[in-house]
């Protein structure tokens, strides 16, 4: 199947815990991440959730108060700030929700979202519970616990070909604060096109992706300085 032309005025970038992590919200591989605190094995595992589902809820419940208490920064602003002039979908690995609080309005989740339970009879049941702490027992319409609408290690990710639909078509493509080793999601940039201009910003780049420039940085300095280029040099800026 041919692939779609590139569309000049869309931009789609591609967000992991670098991002979020300026706002305060602790990533899980970096210096004093949160696997140097816990066991993936204990806490993001559907094995762990079997055998210990309190401990599961309760890491999970200390997350969601995290982020509920964090505030967007200058580059998840400067982010949904490029709506203004183009059209701009967010691929995110965060499960926080800072790139809506800061007035992305189409974001695309991998890895799930804290703010949201799910039915463990019916995945499909989806439930946005804000900053509320989950407890066993709770339970809805399906009569079935709930659990965190978050993606474990051994489950498959959430809206992939929704995700490689969308960076198939770009012209633009932000890779902001990822280390691009967690796969499959990482593997989603294999389809960005070969015309299109695209960038990675990070503090540390292990690998960078073929065909990136690289804009080495901490995201919530960086990233506004780019996307004011971008803003300057669309085809519209000119215009009242």
């Amino acid at each position: 199947m041919p692939k779609p032309p590139i569309n000049p005025r869309k931009i789609v970038v591609f967000s992991g815990a670098g991002l979020s992590a300026p706002s305060g919200i602790a990533t899980f591989r970096g210096n004093n991440g949160l696997w140097g605190q816990y066991r993936l094995e204990d806490v993001a595992t559907p094995e762990a959730w079997s055998k210990q589902p309190q401990v599961v809820l309760e890491f999970y419940n200390e997350r969601r108060t995290q982020v509920a208490n964090a505030q967007p920064n200058a580059g998840h602003r400067a982010i949904a700030n490029l709506e203004s002039r183009f059209e701009v979908v967010v691929i995110t690995q965060n499960v926080d929700d800072l790139h809506e609080r800061a007035g992305s309005t189409h974001v695309i989740h991998l890895h799930g979202e804290l703010r949201k339970a799910r039915s463990t009879v019916d995945s499909a049941l989806v439930y946005d519970i804000g900053a509320a702490p989950m407890q066993i027992g709770d339970v809805r319409a399906a009569g079935g616990q709930l659990r965190p609408h978050i993606v474990w290690f051994g489950e498959e990710i959430m809206n992939y070909h929704a995700a490689r639909a969308h960076i198939v078509d770009a012209g633009r493509v932000l890779v902001v604060g990822t280390s691009l080793t967690v796969y499959p999601a990482a593997g989603i940039l294999r389809h960005a096109r070969n015309a299109a201009e695209k960038v990675i910003v990070d503090l540390d780049v292990p690998k960078r992706p073929f065909g990136f420039r690289l804009m080495k940085g901490s995201a919530d300095s960086v990233i506004p300085i780019l996307t004011a280029a971008w803003l300057k040099d669309s085809p519209n800026s000119h215009q009242p």
